[in-house]
Order: structure tokens, then C-alpha cells, then sequence
């Protein structure tokens, strides 16, 4: 999944890609020990929370065409070591 922090860093950077889990509910998403709480009715910059600081972040699904970032916006995106092969399939059309 792609993940920015509309408020700060992510270990370092402004954006990440990396594996995530969901709650069985589906309304949380946990990532490097984080929890993420869906935002209801939608954030002023983001889809979910970090419940234990209350940081918007946008997080979706990585694009085949590496275009996560708002058009409007920049970004450095690190992808996480163990979801780069991954990630470059999907960019390769194998996925």
C-alpha cells in the first residue's frame, strides 16, 4: 500500500510503500506498529488517522504507474525493502 503522512515523516520520508494488514472490520490498517483508523466522512488531506497521534495520512493502493503523489503535490517516496519485487512487477505488468 502507498502511505504519506499529510503532518510529518514516515520513518524518515515523506512517503512510503510497504506491506500492510487490516482489521477484520477492514476499518484499520496497521503498518511498522502503527495503527491507522479509518477517518469518517473524510479528512481535510487524508482517508485514515494514526490513532495514537491523531497525523492524517492517504493511503491507497500503489498504482501501476507510480503516480500516488497529488498532482499538486511532492513527494520521496521509499518503497520498503521487502515489497520492492512486488512493486516492480506491478509496474512491469506481471501482477
Amino acid at each position: 500500500m502507498y502511505l504519506e503522512n499529510k503532518d510529518g515523516l514516515i520513518a524518515g520520508a515523506d512517503a512510503r510503500i510497504g506491506w500492510v494488514t487490516f482489521s477484520k472490520s477492514g476499518k484499520s490498517v496497521y503498518y511498522q506498529g502503527k495503527e491507522f483508523a479509518r477517518l469518517s466522512g473524510g479528512g481535510i488531506r487524508g482517508n485514515y488517522y494514526d490513532v495514537d497521534t491523531g497525523d492524517e495520512y492517504w493511503i491507497s493502493g500503489v498504482k501501476k504507474s507510480g503516480s500516488n503523489t497529488h498532482a499538486s503535490a511532492s513527494a520521496k517516496v521509499v518503497i520498503d525493502e521487502d515489497a520492492r519485487d512486488a512493486v516492480k512487477a506491478l509496474r512491469n505488468g506481471k501482477s
